[in-house]
């Protein structure tokens, strides 16, 4: 037998055998446990950088709203998804739906944010994560890239984890219609 191969059959031995006595975890999504579908949404207030103050949860009652949470400001991911949300507001509209960002950004950089990129919705600023963690979209210091679909009612409907920030408004979109559609 040749050396190369003795080496891989011992690393292939080690690996099996760390594997086999390492704890097991839980599997969650990545952030936590996800919400149920068809129950209602976490209740939230945060503020924004619109100059309103603060912008609730409550306060789209009667609208659809699409919540995407994002870790951080003017990074390129970010900035794709923004666009893109930015990009495709009139079809929102259209489909009676609002759309809000979460980070843990500050109100002044969600300002900058929103000022350099001709971004026209709310963008909220969860320091502390409290509702990141409330929708399982919590990594220790950041917000995960994950999307939540409200209903007129407050009911979750909808859920993105994993998202591609590239394609995501359009899958986002193609969600409403068919939740609409019913």
């Amino acid at each position: 037998m040749s050396r190369r191969f003795l080496l891989k059959l011992l690393l292939t031995l080690c690996l099996s055998l760390f594997t086999a006595f390492s704890p097991t975890i839980a599997a969650n999504a990545l952030g936590g446990a996800q919400l149920p579908l068809n129950q209602a949404a976490p209740a939230f207030t945060l503020p924004t950088n619109t100059g309103e103050g603060t912008v609730s949860l409550a306060d789209y009652k009667g609208k659809w709203v699409v919540v995407y949470f994002y870790p951080k400001d003017f990074t390129s991911g970010c900035t794709l998804e923004a666009r893109r949300f930015q990009q495709d507001l009139p079809k929102y509209g259209d489909r009676n739906t609002q759309i809000l960002g979460i980070s843990v950004d500050s109100v002044a950089s969600h300002a900058e944010f929103c000022d350099s990129e001709g971004l026209k919705f709310p963008l909220l600023a969860d320091p502390d994560g409290s509702v990141s963690k409330a929708y399982g979209s919590w990594m220790g210091v950041v917000a995960l890239r994950h999307t939540y679909v409200i209903d007129p009612d407050g009911i979750l409907r909808a859920t993105f984890t994993g998202v591609n920030p590239a394609i995501h408004s359009t899958e986002v979109l193609t969600k409403l219609n068919e939740l609409q559609a019913v």
